[in-house]
């Protein structure tokens, strides 16, 4: 599944503005409904796979932080309205777009999918994954090569 997009999930909020906005973990708990969006960021990595190659990514990153105003809500509304103030550090609305909130630790996650519900637009996020980026390189099989040599369910993950 493709992660969704900054122009993806600003339609989405100007679509349902007058709902609550809300975010479920990977494993399926909530955020806290009085989140707030604290960042909206432009994040840009360069770095050298272990193979050599210089590679390049650029997400819209989203921080959500939860505070100690337990009756706070956000609406898709506001949430787009956050979003707009972005536009001069986000200027490609063709990023996807990543999730980080701390709950113990810092955690970054993608959005796997949506739900609209008669009051909310809920965002269900995934865990992110690291990889080889050299696979052929480091000896490895490509993940396609992975999955048809694979005799148990979860051998090769």
């Amino acid at each position: 599944m493709e992660t969704m997009t900054l122009k993806d999930l600003n339609s989405l909020f100007r679509n349902e503005g007058h709902k609550h906005f809300q975010i479920l973990l990977p494993d399926g708990a909530p955020v806290p409904h009085s989140f707030h969006i604290t960042e909206v960021g432009n994040v840009r990595k360069t770095f050298i796979d272990c193979g050599g190659v210089v590679r390049e990514t650029s997400t819209c990153q989203l921080q959500v932080w939860v505070g100690d105003d337990f009756d706070h809500r956000i609406e898709a509304k506001k949430a787009a309205a956050i979003l707009d103030k972005a536009k001069s550090i986000v200027p490609d609305d063709s990023l996807p777009v990543e999730v980080e909130y701390e709950d113990q630790v810092i955690s970054q996650y993608t959005i796997e999918g949506h739900e609209i519900t008669d009051s909310a637009v809920i965002l269900k996020l995934a865990n992110k994954h690291t990889t080889c980026l050299a696979r052929e390189l480091c000896g490895l099989p490509s993940p396609a090569e992975e999955e048809s040599t694979c005799c148990a369910p979860g051998c090769c993950r």
